[in-house]
């Protein structure tokens, strides 16, 4: 799933510290079925600007919401950081600046993509993140078809418990975002992230900008 804000860092599809070990060659493996509902952080890098993102996420895709708090790892003069509220079945997104609560209020144009990996998908590698003592063992997935050689999607889930590790989309032979996964958490500690503040009654509906 791209996160449809800045937010979810592979060149060119994957940049990661590798075991290096083949876990298996795949034959007959089939995708897993990602965990529902987490808690957890990301890193989202959108490759065509060079913005990086680090947001803690609430993630629920059985009610397809969705929760990123843009972290603040440093006091940047004139940077806004925001609170993003996404409410796929509403088809609505609420932008809320995190000091003034200013809100504003924006129609939803993409589809809900939730982070799994879809049925249709394709087996391109099981390895070891890690090394000897202290790794874990991943598969890798795309969207790639016979009838068309490059992937548009590439994800990486844990095999075990099948945890979101890292997914990559591409677009004309580059990578585009590409989202990391980490620190996750089943199920969602207190569900009222999910509801707007107060200050969402009057929103605006223009997208504000995180610079002043």
């Amino acid at each position: 799933m791209a996160l449809p804000v800045p937010v979810p860092v592979p060149v060119p599809v994957l940049v990661l510290v590798l075991g290096g070990l083949l876990a298996g060659d795949g034959a007959g493996a089939e995708p897993c079925q990602a965990p529902g509902q987490w808690e957890g952080r990301t890193v989202f890098y959108r490759h065509g600007t060079g913005r990086i993102t680090r947001a803690a996420v609430s993630y629920d895709g059985h009610n397809q919401r969705l929760r990123i708090l843009e972290e603040r790892k440093a006091l940047i003069p004139c940077k806004k950081f925001f609170e993003y509220i996404l409410l796929y079945k509403d088809a609505m997104m609420f932008q809320v600046e995190q000091v003034t609560k200013l809100c504003s209020k924006i129609a939803l144009t993409e589809p809900w993509d939730p982070y799994d990996i879809p049925a249709n998908s394709t087996y391109e590698d099981q390895y070891y993140i890690g090394g000897p003592g202290d790794q874990i063992m991943v598969q890798e997935w795309s969207d790639r078809k016979p009838a068309r050689k490059l992937e548009s999607w590439v994800g990486v889930y844990t095999v075990k418990d099948c945890y979101p590790v890292q997914e990559t989309y591409t677009k004309n032979y580059s990578v585009t975002t590409s989202t990391r996964f980490f620190d996750l958490q089943l199920g969602i500690a207190d569900p009222s992230v999910f509801t707007p503040p107060s200050t969402c009654q009057t929103a605006q509906t223009r997208r504000m900008k995180d610079e002043c």
